[in-house]
């Protein structure tokens, strides 16, 4: 029984440690590779095509003000409010959950983060509670602006496309220090499902959302200006 009880500890003493020492490393160095890049070229390589990651590490002060405004304005509006969780999304999601509805995403920004970073896609109880953990971690090690610059640099926004200066030079043939607000909405709206929903060419649904994004971009807080290209 003793031996059990080291090896749990010794166990938990690795699993926090090694966590904790991760996120803390990963405050000041970027972000170069994400456990769903190699997902997704596994599963490129099982389809017997050629795996691609289109990706590059750019600062958030070389991102447009306008593409964090986007996508807090479509995927996360109290970002710059909470700490990490929106309770008021969770429990309409449970609620409609219950009553058999479509399940919507109830995800922050910095829960995406962490699940970006760290974890795997796939949903299941194991991996909510290890969001939730990574999610805390980041809120109280990185801050806001951090959590941002990481989420624009790893996550998915198009078949084999990752981070904002990817995207900007494939679908808009720009840099991201010069992407528009229309461009930065196109964006916001395909992230829900990026490989189906192409910013580039947008569809006629995609349109009217981009004009929902373009209000909402106008009535929630301002991402801080002085970090971010203008």
């Amino acid at each position: 029984m003793k031996t059990i009880t080291r090896w749990v500890r010794n166990l938990l003493i690795f699993f926090f440690t090694s966590t904790i020492l991760s996120v803390v490393i990963l405050k000041y160095i970027p972000v170069y590779i994400t456990p769903l890049m190699l997902i997704r070229c596994a599963e490129a390589m099982i389809d017997g095509k050629t795996p691609e990651i289109n990706h590059r590490w750019v600062p958030l002060e070389r991102i447009n003000h306008n593409l964090p405004q986007a996508v807090m304005a479509s995927e996360d509006n109290l970002f710059l409010k909470h700490k990490g969780f929106d309770l008021e999304q969770i429990q309409k999601a449970q609620i409609e959950a219950q009553e058999g509805k479509r399940q919507r995403g109830a995800s922050t920004i910095s829960q995406q983060t962490a699940r970006n970073v760290f974890l795997w896609q796939k949903r299941s109880w194991v991996r909510k509670g290890l969001e939730a953990y990574f999610t805390f971690l980041i809120e109280a090690f990185w801050g806001k602006e951090r959590i941002m610059e990481v989420y624009l640099n790893s996550i998915e926004m198009g078949d084999g496309i990752y981070g904002a200066d990817a995207v900007a030079r494939i679908n808009f043939d720009t840099t991201p220090d010069k992407l528009t607000k229309s461009q930065s909405a196109y964006i916001a709206v395909s992230l829900p499902n990026p490989r189906v929903r192409d910013s580039g060419h947008p569809t006629t649904r995609m349109k009217k959302m981009h004009k929902t994004i373009l209000k909402r971009m106008k009535q929630i807080d301002e991402f801080p200006r002085d970090v971010c290209a203008q």
